[in-house]
């Protein structure tokens, strides 16, 4: 279900905005709902840096499979 948001800034961030939607050939709420996913999505995710680190971390990773084999098993208290 579609919701309406009412939002306030300033002139010079409105008008950014409305270049930045124009750019992309979209409408001001779609470029806003848009731009607020993408975000999500990047702070959501691990970048590539990040996930070189996590796999060549044997420890971590042995303690992740095991953190799954335990929660699949409904083993241990889920916090």
């Amino acid at each position: 279900m579609l919701k309406t948001l009412t939002l306030r800034m300033d002139d010079k961030l409105l008008e950014k905005l409305k270049v930045y939607a124009e750019h992309e050939n979209r409408s001001m709420s779609n470029f806003i709902e848009t731009a607020a996913l993408r975000y999500m999505e990047q702070m959501e995710m691990a970048d590539d840096f990040e996930m070189n680190e996590i796999l060549s971390n044997e420890n971590l990773l042995k303690k992740l499979k095991s953190g799954s084999k335990d929660a699949q098993s409904m083993r241990g208290r889920f916090v």
